[in-house]
């Protein structure tokens, strides 16, 4: 019989911002390959670039919210 983790959220915040400092790294690198990119590559890139800012809103909204319920405890 298999037992479920026990639900261990203490390092939420640190793996949170860590996917926030990684996703920024990859915008920034994105923007150095578009200089070089063809116009349909470019319009692929703006657009995946348009999901990792919105990815960025949510995961900081989740840091607060993780940053808040630590505070509780």
């Amino acid at each position: 019989m298999n037992k479920n983790k026990p639900d261990n959220r203490a390092d939420n915040v640190e793996k949170l911002q860590e996917a926030v400092q990684h996703t920024i790294e990859n915008i920034e690198a994105s923007h150095e390959t578009m200089q070089m990119a063809g116009e349909a590559d470019r319009a692929a890139i703006e657009k995946k670039n348009k999901k990792r800012e919105e990815s960025l809103e949510s995961m900081r909204e989740e840091i607060k919210d993780e940053a808040r319920n630590q505070q509780k405890r």
